[in-house]
């Protein structure tokens, strides 16, 4: 799972960083309005945590910008202002849920899960896709109730594939979703079909077959056949 953080604060920027890491995310991070922009119109994100208060803009015009931009991704806006007509305006806008500082980590990390599932999987606790149980609060993974032992990157390959089920997903667009914006630098996508081979072979291991197809010259989808 992917993650924009926008926050000018340089302690709570790499606090937040660091608590986002160790919960497992793909985090990315923006210091000012002009970053955020740049990031959000070149990039992806499944969630966009949001200071509302940039040092060269508004998190409001941001929060424009990426609806404007027909974003999927999930926002969770967090600011020292406790202003009605800011969370009035942010939530018209369409943001998912208002933090205000400070706060503890243990509420922002429950409070991202609870953005993500609600945008990519309607909110469940699990997900069943046929013979796959996924527990995302737990990552955990099961084949007819075997344990799936995954990296983190199969596991996040597989969650990515789960919210798109039956959709051809380019290597472009996977190899940004695990990798971020540091995938300009790569010299080849040969990492995704070592990640996609690794996960099939795991998942044929358990009897999960031909769940992973691969549209020749496009990219993969997950069979919901």
């Amino acid at each position: 799972m992917k993650i924009l953080l926008v926050e000018d604060e340089p302690a709570l920027r790499t606090t937040l960083l660091g608590s986002l890491k160790q919960a497992g995310y793909l985090v990315e991070a923006a210091a000012d309005f002009a970053q955020a922009q740049e990031k959000i119109m070149l990039y992806q994100y499944d969630c966009v945590l949001l200071d509302l208060t940039l040092p060269d803009g508004s998190g409001l015009d941001l929060l424009r910008a990426l609806k404007a931009s027909n974003s999927a991704a999930g926002v969770l806006i967090i600011t020292a202002r406790d202003a009605l007509d800011d969370k009035i305006t942010g939530f018209d806008l369409g943001a998912d849920d208002y933090l205000i500082k400070p706060f503890h980590l243990s509420e922002l990390n429950a409070r991202v899960r609870a953005i993500i599932r609600r945008r990519q999987f309607q909110g469940q606790q699990q997900i069943v896709f046929r013979d796959l149980t996924v527990l995302p609060d737990l990552a955990e993974v099961q084949v007819r109730g075997a344990a799936l032992a995954l990296t983190r990157k199969e596991y996040d390959l597989l969650l990515y594939l789960l919210a798109n089920p039956g959709r051809v997903l380019t290597k472009e667009a996977i190899a940004e979703h695990l990798c971020g914006d540091t995938v300009d630098a790569a010299d080849s996508f040969d990492f995704i079909y070592t990640h996609l081979k690794n996960l099939r072979k795991k998942l044929q291991e358990k009897g999960a077959d031909n769940y992973i197809r691969t549209m020749y010259g496009v990219g993969y989808k997950l069979s919901t056949e």
